[in-house]
């Protein structure tokens, strides 16, 4: 076990509590502590202020699945593509999801998230697969550069594909612009019920491939003789962190950085081992997706600011300070 990870558990617990208190009370309506007890533990009570309550509450929770499941995602791409900033959006694969998505409303008049969910999960897939395809050519093999560099160009052709279809097609752009942004306010109890068996199955892969991941972060050729089955391994692994950010981008839509940002600083603290990685980046995602809620409530007040724009402004300078990092040692 890392030195430091009970240390690091203990404080993204208390931080989650924190982040999850603050989703509670902060908003567009501040709520008061009688309010806050009455909403939780008084079903009976009916005032406002006690329905906002419960509402937020499944809002948090929705958040804490969205958060855990892109943190994760992110903890396997990383390890499958041995790269240390790759994250579903700048790999590429939440705009393959919008691009499904934005079909299904276009063309086949989808409105579910039921529906939404595997048309996003099957974009996410294929995405994937083109983009490490295109990635793997040429000398060298699937390097961190070219995987970003394919991803970023497949982000680039992707997105110009969403706005072609949107721009003729009035209704499609106002249905899918507001899911486009990424925002956790459309979380239901329904909709959690439909997450769950799809990060419940995701987490159960990241676990068991941890072991295997973590050989082949020493090589293939050490992978292989320890036993390992590189290809499969980085397929199903592969698989799990699609089927995680999929299913995250079908109900809250593409928000990015999560998976880089919560991924990147557990790294940092516990160490390269997976086993401690994937569970500590659950942890991270879940405090980073919350945290970014509340401040986009509160800097959008009486209103809010949906929370992908929140993450793209706390993630994109963070992402620059680990390339130009990156490049300093590369020299």
């Amino acid at each position: 076990m890392p030195r430091n990870f009970i240390k690091v558990l203990l404080l993204l617990t208390i931080l989650l509590g924190l982040c999850i208190l603050a989703s509670l009370i902060f908003g567009s309506r501040m709520i008061s502590w009688t309010d806050l007890l009455n909403g939780l533990f008084h079903s009976e009570a009916q005032s406002h202020e006690a329905n906002v309550v419960r509402q937020r509450v499944v809002r948090t929770i929705f958040c804490l699945l969205c958060g855990a499941a892109l943190g994760v995602s992110g903890a396997l791409m990383q390890s499958v593509t041995r790269n240390p900033i790759a994250d579903p959006s700048i790999l590429g694969v939440n705009t393959g999801a919008s691009l499904f998505v934005v079909c299904g409303i276009a063309f086949l008049n989808i409105s579910s998230a039921n529906q939404y969910i595997w048309l996003a999960i099957a974009g996410a897939f294929i995405t994937a697969i083109f983009v490490f395809g295109i990635g793997s050519m040429g000398r060298g093999g699937a390097t961190p550069l070219k995987l970003v560099l394919a991803g970023a160009a497949t982000s680039a052709i992707l997105s110009s594909l969403v706005v072609a279809i949107m721009i003729p097609r009035t209704n499609v752009m106002d249905q899918f612009r507001f899911w486009q942004v990424g925002s956790v306010g459309s979380g239901n109890w329904d909709t959690i019920t439909l997450f769950i068996p799809f990060i419940a199955v995701g987490l159960f892969i990241a676990f068991f491939t941890a072991p295997a991941l973590n050989a082949l972060a020493l090589g293939d050729d050490v992978a292989t003789g320890l036993g390992v089955r590189t290809g499969t391994v980085r397929i199903v692994a592969a698989l799990g962190g699609v089927l995680l950010c999929g299913a995250a981008t079908a109900l809250a839509g593409p928000i990015g950085f999560i998976g880089l940002l919560a991924t990147h600083i557990v790294r940092l603290v516990v160490g390269p081992d997976l086993r401690y990685i994937i569970p500590m980046s659950a942890l991270s995602g879940a405090v980073i997706l919350t945290f970014s809620d509340v401040i986009g409530r509160l800097l959008g007040s009486p209103s809010e600011l949906e929370v992908g724009i929140v993450t793209a402004f706390i993630g994109a300078p963070i992402l620059i300070l680990i390339t130009m990092k990156a490049k300093m040692r590369a020299i």
